[in-house]
């Protein structure tokens, strides 16, 4: 089968593209005949991205998926990735910033390095690619998808800073949605509950104790399992979507009931 013009298909542009959520949502966006630009930090893992890219959608070509290997933390890199993405495409359709890190943080312990780094990569750096890539998506009328938390709509002891730092990717959500709304762009949110992806493990806990932590969110998710990163895809697929025209500055829960669960 002949490969797809670029000018035919709509681009999306996910960071956090080499692992976990965001990986799986650029998969997902290749399956529904997107043009992408994944960026991460990982070289390997983001080719491995790309060919997993390329696997689910035959009609897309190396020319369909841009790799961007940079730092969403670094100015330069976010700069680079929009700027890349729009000589490449010429356009950008659709902002799903995925980045992220989750890191224990109880408020006895926490340094102030570490905390500033959390800070910087889940909620400083999607400021500032929004920033730079909104003028472009005003272009196209088109969305923003935000990966947020369900400890953004909730509190959970010893991961604090992570708390926070999803609580504020909501409020940037809701805030601007109504900043863009009059500009014809869309702007919501996904707030996952316990997804299996490698994200604790990075964090610092151990294979064993990771375990009995995907056991123990049998009890703590109404639906009596952790979620997959592909659900949160296909939820992110949809906000992005025209199926979801009239929906904006929305926190959607992708957790399985988690967020409304309540100890008895």
């Amino acid at each position: 089968m002949a490969s797809l013009q670029l000018s035919e298909l709509k681009v999306a542009l996910i960071t956090g593209a080499s692992s976990g959520i965001g990986a799986a949502t650029a998969i997902h966006f290749a399956k529904l005949g997107y043009n992408l630009a994944v960026c991460g930090r990982n070289a390997d893992a983001l080719s491995n991205t790309v060919a997993q890219c390329l696997a689910a959608n035959t009609t897309l070509s190396t020319d369909n998926v841009l790799p961007l290997v940079g730092d969403m933390t670094v100015e330069k890199d976010c700069k680079d990735a929009v700027e890349k993405t729009v000589a490449h495409f010429k356009r950008i359709d659709v902002l799903v910033p995925c980045a992220g890190i989750l890191t224990p943080s109880p408020l006895e312990t926490i340094s102030m390095e570490d905390y500033d780094k959390l800070m910087n990569i889940n909620c400083r750096s999607i400021v500032f690619i929004m920033n730079l890539a909104v003028p472009h998506i005003i272009e196209t009328k088109g969305s923003i998808v935000n990966v947020s938390s369900v400890t953004g709509l909730r509190a959970f002891p010893g991961v604090l800073a992570y708390c926070m730092s999803k609580a504020a990717v909501d409020q940037l959500t809701r805030s601007a949605a109504l900043e863009l709304a009059p500009k014809g762009v869309r702007v919501n949110a996904v707030n996952p509950g316990v997804i299996i992806t490698e994200v604790h493990k990075r964090g610092g806990m151990s294979e064993e104790a990771y375990v009995k932590f995907l056991e123990h969110s049998k009890t703590t998710h109404a639906m009596g399992r952790p979620g997959t990163a592909e659900e949160v895809a296909k939820a992110i697929a949809f906000l992005a979507s025209d199926d979801a025209s009239f929906i904006t500055g929305v926190t959607l829960p992708v957790d399985g009931g988690r967020s409304v669960m309540c100890p008895r």
